[in-house]
């Protein structure tokens, strides 16, 4: 066996140990979430049936996928679209910041202070 074959079958053990994980984990809320609340997606209203159901999808309200709390109240039923958005926004505000605390001050330089004194010395 070579070292890149070895090397293959450890990162798909992984890879398959992994899925394992998050298919037992979703197993346990989504399951719970769908009994809870009806099968409509949070944000855009959109209704599900049994042969659609699998485009719904449950959102951790507070981002963190092992808070799990019994009456359901860290979960919100999004479709796959709406879900994908709410990630994309909480990974941008993220990265670049939000909240009161992130706004900027104005600025307070003048770049023009200082010219007309500058212009009246030329002249002289």
């Amino acid at each position: 066996m070579t070292k890149d074959s070895t090397d293959r079958r450890k990162l798909d053990q992984v890879l398959d140990a992994q899925r394992d994980y998050i298919a037992q984990r979703e197993k346990g809320y989504r399951e719970r979430a769908l009994k809870l609340y009806p099968w409509v997606c949070g944000r855009c209203a959109r209704t599900f049936t049994r042969a659609n159901l699998s485009e719904l999808t449950v959102h951790h309200v507070n981002h963190d996928h092992d808070d799990n709390p019994p009456d359901g109240s860290n979960w919100e039923l999004l479709c796959l679209y709406c879900h994908d958005e709410e990630h994309s926004k909480f990974e941008s505000f993220v990265r670049y910041g939000g909240g009161s605390e992130s706004k900027r001050q104005a600025a307070t330089h003048n770049p023009f202070a200082g010219l007309k004194e500058a212009l009246d010395q030329k002249k002289s």
